[in-house]
């Protein structure tokens, strides 16, 4: 279980769940920048150096992972595979939507945008909708400073500035969403931070709203025994001591544990959905961006699937 997490927390961008997504924008940016990127993101950078949480940004620095490779590998190749893995997800979530709306969906959902940049970045078919629910303060940090640089959306999108623990469904709907619709729906970097039953209870709600022809994609909770993740945070505690960063938030403290988590393919499977599920360190192998010397590259269940399923 979550050892920071409440059932009535909140957050902002610079704070608890909010900052890990200024840490997934920095791998975004950098994945951009970098000689032959699998993704382009020219939003990612400037979300990251206006969100004001300090040890994120230092992923951009190039200098500092070479700083950290030069006193402990291990732990620099682990930054090489976040970086890595980001670039990959975000492939992979990109290329379904793509296939959703060249299948004609024009209805899409994404929950717990974070600093999710796709209803600017990506080429929407005209009379796309695009709904993003989150947190109101991500999502006002979002949209005020893109607007700020006169970044406008490529679609029409509609924030849903609400917790998903309260009753997201009716705010969706109030803002527009038609469940007689086909809808894209997108759960990234989300299910960590749920419990067992709220990740069902989500998906029930997802599976009501869904008509025939919808599609899901999701990222599942990755699972790591007690003993590595308690290796992986004395490293990342040594790394920061080295370089004189304050931690102010450990991440393995705001994700659920839950042995009891159900398994994602198989749960959409049982109620009414055709999912299948790729791994992800098998398609890191395939884009090229799987990194050597990762300590959890032995454990299959370390590394996150990325499922997709279509409503029957």
């Amino acid at each position: 279980m979550s050892t920071l997490r409440t059932h009535d927390d909140t957050w902002d961008i610079a704070t608890s769940v909010g900052t890990t997504a200024v840490m997934v924008a920095a791998a975004r940016a950098i994945e951009t920048d970098s000689p032959s990127p699998l993704i382009r993101d020219p939003y990612a950078r400037l979300l990251v150096t206006e969100a004001g949480t300090g040890v994120w940004e230092t992923m951009l620095d190039d200098a500092m992972v070479a700083k950290v490779e030069s006193f402990d590998p291990e732990t620099a190749a682990v930054f090489h595979h976040m970086r890595g893995y980001q670039a990959v997800r975000t492939h992979f979530f990109d290329a379904y939507f793509a296939d959703a709306v060249a299948a004609g969906i024009r209805q899409v959902v994404i929950l717990a945008s974070g600093l999710d940049s796709r209803a600017y970045r990506l080429g929407w078919p005209a009379g796309t909708t695009v709904y993003e629910i989150d947190q109101p303060k991500v999502l006002a940090y979002k949209s005020a400073t893109l607007a700020a640089h006169d970044v406008t959306p490529s679609a029409d999108r509609r924030e849903v500035p609400i917790d998903l623990r309260q009753d997201w469904p009716a705010a969706l709907c109030a803002e527009g969403f038609d469940h007689t619709a086909p809808t894209a729906w997108l759960a990234e970097g989300l299910l960590m931070y749920l419990p067992a039953d709220g990740q069902d209870r989500l998906f029930a709600q997802i599976t009501e709203l869904s008509a025939p022809g919808s599609r899901i994609a999701v990222e599942t909770a990755a699972s790591h025994a007690d003993e590595r993740r308690q290796e992986m945070r004395d490293r990342f505690q040594r790394v920061a001591d080295e370089l004189g960063f304050e931690r102010t938030v450990d991440v393995q403290d705001l994700i659920y544990h839950d042995e009891d988590r159900a398994a994602v393919a198989d749960w959409l499977s049982e109620h009414g959905w055709r999912a299948t599920a790729q791994n992800s360190g098998d398609e890191m192998r395939r884009l090229g961006r799987w990194v050597e010397g990762v300590p959890m590259a032995d454990d299959k269940d370390a590394f996150a699937q990325f499922v997709t399923a279509e409503r029957s």
